[in-house]
């Protein structure tokens, strides 16, 4: 039985990248830590984990079904995260077509059997990890960016970490 580890997510594109890499540089050169290659920025919706192979092409076609209300994703500041040792570029606010996505993956993964996460969703993007501890920096203007589509993704671990794709049907 063959597993791939994957979860769903928001998947900048490039133009995306390019704005949120000015903003990121910005405050990231100031963290001590393992920078997150920009390649794999994302926001997590949902995480799954190892799912059988087989299984992937009827989760692609579930998650299909599911309709994205466009909305809006701002940051405004870079965190810590202590528990797990993130630094991790956050906002001020959850839209609420963010949180209807979220709560519909949610039910996909548990007709699917896996038992969502318990707690508060609070969308990031990880800037780096094994960071050490700092004061929460403001960022000197908020970015924004507008979303209508998430992907299914998939988590490859290799010798300097993970790295992350998205699964296309």
């Amino acid at each position: 039985m063959t597993t791939r580890r994957v979860f769903f997510a928001l998947w900048p594109d490039p133009r995306q990248r390019d704005r949120l890499r000015d903003v990121i540089n910005s405050v990231a050169r100031n963290v001590e830590g393992r920078a997150v290659d920009r390649r794999d920025w994302h926001i997590t919706l949902a995480f799954l984990g190892d799912i059988e192979e087989r299984l992937i092409p009827s989760l692609q076609e579930k998650a299909a079904q599911i309709k994205v209300q466009p909305f809006r994703l701002s940051f405004d500041r870079l965190e810590f995260w202590p528990r797990p040792k993130l630094a991790c570029l956050v906002g001020p606010t959850v839209p609420s077509e963010l949180e209807s996505l979220v709560s519909a993956l949610n039910a996909l993964l548990q007709d699917v059997g896996v038992v969502p996460d318990d707690r508060i969703y609070r969308p990031h993007i990880t800037v780096s990890r094994n960071a050490r501890n700092f004061v929460t920096e403001r960022l000197t203007q908020r970015v924004s960016t507008e979303w209508t589509e998430f992907e299914l993704i998939e988590s490859v671990s290799g010798p300097g970490g993970s790295s992350y794709r998205p699964l296309k049907q």
